[in-house]
This record gives C-alpha cells, structure tokens and sequence, in this order.
C-alpha cells in the first residue's frame, strides 16, 4: 500500500527530529561502502548535513554525490518507524547554511564545515506492526510509476514537491519537505 509524500514526509521529519542522528551512507574511492553518523537540519525547506571540511565524508560526497540517509532504531524490537532516503548531495550556499537554527555548524569557519543540501530521488518509509509481525513499507519517488518512481505525477502533490534551492551545484532531485 502506498500512502504518497505528505504521509511519508510526516514520518520522515518526525523519525529525524526526534533522534537527531541518522546514518550517512556514502561511496569511497574504491567503491565500497562508508557509513556515517550525521545531524540532519531542516531549513528554508531543504535537508542539510554537516561533516568536517577535511573528513572522509565530506570526500565522497564531493567525489560522488550519491548517498543514502537512514534514520536510526533504538532497539531490534522497538516498532519504531524507519525512513530511508536515496539520492544526491549539493553543497549548501552560505545563505542556507545560516539557515540552519543550532546546527553545529554555525560556531565553525566556513572552510572547516562543509554542508551539503540532500536532494531526494526516492524515499521509504517502514512501518513495524511487531505484534502481528508484520512490515509496511511506502515509497516514494518524484519519477513516474513507469520509471519505477511512487506517483505518476510528481505536480500532483501540491506543496511537497520543489526543485532544489540555494545549492551550489545543478538541480539534482526535488524536495519532500514542506516549506521554502
């Protein structure tokens, strides 16, 4: 069953609001995987993350923009919902970086913080029924059904649905959240 952006776009702000933390997926030189702690911000409608400027996070998205974003579990039977995003990274301009209120960023110079904007090319939602054992998952992608995307039209959705905004690199994807 699909329930469509606004449903996922709920679940996903409240899962990363209320632990703070997710899990960067991103690629290494060789190709192999890296996974990463992250403070994912909402501003000015956008989703942003944060690595220093030096780390090995910030080179691979620099590299090779693809990432996944997962949002954390607390135990192996919470029930908790879980988000998963895929897509691409854009460094932040300095004006969305601003944006960000308490992001750890914003005590740092700019050349030792790198922010990067996630822009969403598909997003999963899992639901937990763990008394009836039971798993939901909802998708989401901005490309028609055709392409193997979650809506036949992404215009459908009015108010979720914005090209990307005060990123540094071209368009990439579009927004799932609110705002902006």
């Amino acid at each position: 069953m699909e329930l469509g952006a606004p449903e996922i776009a709920r679940l996903g702000m409240g899962r990363l609001n209320a632990a703070r933390v997710a899990l960067l997926g991103t690629l290494r030189v060789d190709g192999s995987p890296r996974i990463s702690p992250v403070e994912p911000y909402f501003a000015a409608g956008q989703l942003l993350v944060g690595a220093m400027a030096w780390s090995t996070k910030a080179a691979d998205l620099r590299r090779d923009p693809r990432y996944v974003l997962h949002s954390t579990v607390t135990g192996p039977d919470s029930g908790e919902e879980e988000l998963k995003l895929y897509g691409s990274a854009a460094e932040a301009g300095q004006d969305l970086r601003g944006q960000a209120a308490g992001a750890w960023w914003q005590t740092w110079p700019a050349e030792k913080a790198a922010v990067f904007c996630l822009h969403i090319a598909q997003a999963v939602a899992i639901e937990w029924d763990t008394g009836h054992g039971l798993m939901t998952a909802h998708q989401w992608s901005p490309r028609p059904v055709a392409d193997g995307g979650g809506s036949e039209n992404p215009a459908a959705l009015p108010g979720l649905l914005h090209p990307p905004g005060p990123c540094l690199s071209r368009d990439l994807g579009w927004r799932l959240w609110p705002g902006g």
